[in-house]
C-alpha cells in the first residue's frame, strides 16, 4: 500500500471540510443525498456509457495499481542486469538459461533472457521488447482514463445538479426568507462535482500515470541491459548505459553496493577481481 496516496486523499478531503467549518458552515449542510445522487450517479452513468465493459471490469485492478508502490527498484534492477552480464561473459550466454527461473514472476525479463539464449537477432529483440513496453503503456492508460473521464464529467454533473436546484428555487419565490438557504443547498452539487474531480478522480489518474512512468523506466532499463548482454558488451559499457537512467547520487549508491559485494554473488566478485571487464 502506498501510504502517500492515502494520506494525500485524506489531507485533501479534510482540508476542504475543516475550511468549510472554519468559515462558519455546518456539517449537516454538506450532507445532501439528492446532490450526491445527481453527481455520483450521473458521473458513474457517463463513465459506463464511455467505456466498454471489459475495461470497466478492470477498475479494481487499476485502483490497486494506484494505491500500490512499484514493486521493482531501479538500483536493484541494474544490479541484477550487471550480475547477469558477468555470468554471460564468464560462462557464455547459454548459462543465462539457468538464471531465467529467478524471473518466473517477471514475464518481461524472462522473455528477454529466453530470446538471448535462443540466439534471436538483437534488432528483433529490441523491436519485441519495445513493442511490449508500448502495448503495456497503452493497456494501463486505457483503464486509467476511467478516472480521467470521471474527473471531467463530475464538475459538469455538479453544475447540472445546481441548475436543477435553482429551477426548483425559482419556482418557489413566495417565501423570500427561504430563498438564501435553498440557493446554498443548490450549490452543494457543484461543490460535490468540483471537489470529487480535483481531490479524488484526477489525482488518482495522475498517480497511475506516475506509477506507470516508473514501470516503463524499469522496462527500458531491462531492455538496455538485455541488449547489452546479447551484444557481449563489457560491464563498464553496460554500467554507463544503465547509469544514464539514474541521478549521480543514485549511481554512486549502486556503485557502492556493487563494490561492497551486496549486489553480487561470490562467483561474480571473483570474476570481477580477476580483472575481467
Amino acid at each position: 500500500m502506498d501510504v502517500a496516496t492515502v494520506i494525500g486523499l485524506l489531507v485533501g478531503l479534510l482540508s476542504l471540510l475543516v475550511g468549510f467549518l472554519l468559515e462558519g458552515g455546518e456539517l449537516v449542510a454538506l450532507l445532501k443525498v439528492t446532490a450526491f445522487l445527481i453527481v455520483v450517479g450521473g458521473t458513474i452513468g457517463a463513465v459506463v456509457v464511455s467505456f466498454p465493459g471489459k475495461i470497466l471490469a478492470k477498475t479494481p485492478f487499476i485502483l490497486k495499481y494506484a494505491f500500490t508502490k512499484p514493486k521493482e527498484r531501479q538500483d536493484d534492477t541494474i544490479i541484477e542486469l550487471i550480475n547477469l552480464a558477468n555470468i554471460s561473459r564468464r560462462e557464455g550466454l547459454l548459462a543465462l538459461e539457468g538464471e531465467q527461473q529467478k524471473f518466473e514472476t517477471d514475464a518481461f525479463m524472462s522473455n528477454g533472457i529466453q530470446m538471448v539464449v535462443d540466439g534471436v537477432d538483437s534488432d528483433v529483440i529490441d523491436d519485441i521488447l519495445n513493442r511490449d513496453i508500448e502495448l503495456y503503456e497503452q493497456k494501463i492508460l486505457s483503464i486509467a482514463r476511467i478516472f480521467e473521464s470521471a474527473g471531467g464529467y463530475a464538475p459538469t454533473m455538479g453544475i447540472i445538479g445546481t441548475v436543477m436546484g435553482l429551477v426548483h428555487v425559482l419556482g418557489s419565490l413566495e417565501d423570500a426568507s427561504a430563498l438564501g438557504p435553498a440557493i446554498a443547498v443548490a450549490f452543494i452539487a457543484t461543490l460535490y462535482g468540483v471537489g470529487s474531480a480535483n481531490v479524488i478522480y484526477l489525482p488518482i489518474y495522475t498517480k497511475i500515470k506516475n506509477n506507470l512512468a516508473s514501470d516503463i523506466l524499469i522496462r527500458q532499463l531491462k531492455t538496455e541491459g538485455i541488449l547489452s548482454i546479447q551484444y557481449g558488451e563489457s560491464t563498464m559499457i553496460l554500467k554507463k548505459k544503465l547509469y544514464a537512467f539514474l541521478t549521480e547520487e543514485e549511481s554512486r549508491k549502486v556503485e557502492q553496493k556493487l563494490t561492497s559485494g551486496s549486489g553480487s554473488t561470490t562467483a561474480d566478485r571473483e570474476f570481477q577481481e580477476a580483472g575481467q571487464p
